[in-house]
């Protein structure tokens, strides 16, 4: 009702509202579909790198960048009070989870394997409960935009590529809470996995806040070769947590570029000596979130 009364007054009366929600469900259950063709849609994401005076790496990949929690004395105590009366609580109050100690599993198992293609058997056996469900509940975690699937990009002719999508959690620390990770070392697969999702969640928010449509995807090829990110059919992206370097970690782009698909090929990691090697361009992070937000490497439609 109320969604129809907002749709009386924009359309007799002229009058724009802002509307805001945190879950999907909530919005189609109340017959938001009467609002298509009359409203735009916006997106607000956890605190980014170019909005958070004096980023803190290391910070950031463990509590991620909520704003409550980006400003906290107690950022740990705050994610915890997160995932206890949202992520458990709200959901199983919308009806949508009558098992919760399946889900509360589900919660952990998705957060361990956040990053990964999303295997719905292996998750299914070790969670107890029926692949079916699994795949629901993961689509209960975007309608609640609690996380997003990456698609895979299959345009490869050379080389076949996997068509499996990926899921990360919209925020590390949210991720970090859920997965019971309390530490990051350096040269760790769980640091180069949280490097990675660091890189994926300021792609998401940068191509969402400048309404660029362009398809945020990853690549893999049947043989295993990959390339983390690719922007629509343009942009190439590699994340390699490694400080130095080496034609090693060039092998997934190198195997992509001969595809001749993308315009440009990048190269993001630690290492501090931004370069160019062949037609790959290598970026210190920083320098490369730098060049992203200024707009130096997309062309905006």
């Amino acid at each position: 009702m109320w969604l129809a009364e907002r749709l009386r007054l924009i359309e007799e009366k002229h009058i724009k509202f802002l509307l805001t929600g945190s879950s999907a469900r909530k919005l189609k259950r109340g017959g938001a579909n009467l609002l298509a063709g009359r409203a735009r849609e916006a997106k607000l994401f956890p605190l980014t790198y170019h909005e958070i005076e004096n980023f803190n790496f290391h910070h950031y990949l463990l509590y991620g960048g909520m704003p409550m929690v980006v400003l906290s004395d107690a950022p740990r105590e705050d994610l915890y009070a997160y995932v206890d009366t949202y992520l458990r609580d709200e959901i199983i109050a919308e009806a949508v989870v009558l098992k919760l100690q399946a889900f509360s599993r589900f919660l952990e198992m998705s957060a361990i394997t956040s990053g990964q293609m999303i295997n719905y058997a292996n998750i299914s056996n070790d969670v107890g409960i029926s692949a079916s469900t699994i795949r629901e509940y993961y689509r209960i975690l975007e309608d609640t935009f609690l996380g997003f699937s990456l698609p895979a990009y299959t345009k490869t002719i050379k080389r076949k590529a996997a068509s499996t999508a990926k899921f990360y959690y919209f925020d590390l620390g949210v991720k970090n809470i859920l997965a019971k990770i309390d530490s990051i070392p350096e040269n760790t697969d769980t640091f180069g996995q949280s490097f990675e999702h660091f890189i994926a969640l300021e792609l998401r928010a940068y191509l969402s806040y400048q309404r660029e449509r362009k398809t945020l995807s990853y690549w893999q090829s049947k043989n295993g070769q990959e390339v983390d990110f690719i922007i629509g059919d343009d942009i190439a992206i590699e994340v390699k947590s490694s400080n130095n370097i080496q034609e090693k970690h060039l092998k997934g782009l190198r195997a992509f570029e001969e595809e001749n698909l993308c315009k440009q090929y990048i190269l993001v990691s630690q290492d501090k000596l931004s370069r160019k090697v062949g037609g790959i361009l290598l970026l210190h992070w920083e320098d490369f979130l730098k060049r992203l937000w200024s707009n130096e490497l997309i062309l905006l439609n």
